[in-house]
């Protein structure tokens, strides 16, 4: 019988290390693409982009073969969506805009197996040939959710107090739009919130995570802060303006 995949990017958080997760990758050749760069783990976009049930399991599988964890973003806290997306071969679920302590336990309940929650019972694809599947599911299934309106902000004590979320990632996009300025991330306002959730995340002992480019990633390292996502969108923009301009010259 074979073992249990580890998740990679849950053991490093477990150890206190600092875990990297790149999306824009949503098609299974480039997963086999970026593998070999050394990213944790790899998000694939439900919510805003292409994937469906159908695509996870060939991306969890390009995932699985360079021992990244594949972590799904869905659309809601859907209890079907949840669970069936962790069915198809996901190890992490990613849950936007739960913005009360209810929504934070909905989560959690879709997602764990009883005695913690109570996730459908299947033969999910990483349980092929594990025996012990069951005994260890729960520790290996990563559950993180977005930190992304001013709601969640203003609730976050609440939600910080539910159990087994592995991350609470504060999102600016979405918290710049909730807090009336919509495409203005960088407002001072805005920073401050962001900075403010992250540090109160830290002191209530949990893993806070953020997204991130090149330009303020060490601030936010030098935050605390341990889950960072990128987009691979940004570094083919990146690439592209150093080379036209290299060009130019």
């Amino acid at each position: 019988m074979s073992e249990l995949r580890a998740n990679r990017a849950k053991e490093k958080l477990a150890a206190g290390e600092i875990v990297t997760c790149l999306a824009g990758v949503d098609a299974p050749h480039l997963v086999d693409f970026v593998g070999h760069i050394g990213v944790d783990a790899v998000w694939f976009e439900a919510e805003h982009g292409p994937v469906d049930f159908a695509a996870v399991g060939d991306l969890s599988r390009a995932a699985d073969l360079w021992g990244m964890t594949p972590i799904v973003r869905v659309g809601s806290a859907d209890y079907s969506t949840i669970y069936r997306t962790l069915d198809m071969g996901a190890m992490g679920i990613v849950v936007p805009h739960v913005d009360t302590v209810e929504d934070a336990k909905a989560v959690v309940s879709a997602a764990k197996y009883a005695p913690i929650g109570r996730r459908g019972m299947f033969g999910p694809r990483q349980s092929f040939g594990v025996a012990d599947y069951l005994k260890k599911a729960n520790d290996q299934t990563m559950v993180i959710v977005l930190i992304e309106d001013i709601m969640s902000v203003n609730n976050l004590d609440e939600i910080l107090a539910v159990d087994h979320i592995d991350v609470y990632h504060v999102a600016p996009s979405d918290l710049a739009q909730s807090m009336g300025h919509i495409g203005n991330d960088d407002h001072p306002e805005v920073q401050r919130t962001i900075d403010e959730s992250i540090a109160k995340i830290i002191a209530a002992g949990k893993t806070a995570g953020t997204t991130v480019g090149a330009h303020n990633v060490a601030k936010f390292r030098d935050q605390g802060v341990k889950f960072f996502y990128t987009s691979l969108n940004g570094w083919i923009t990146s690439g592209s303006r150093e080379f036209l301009d290299a060009l130019r010259k």
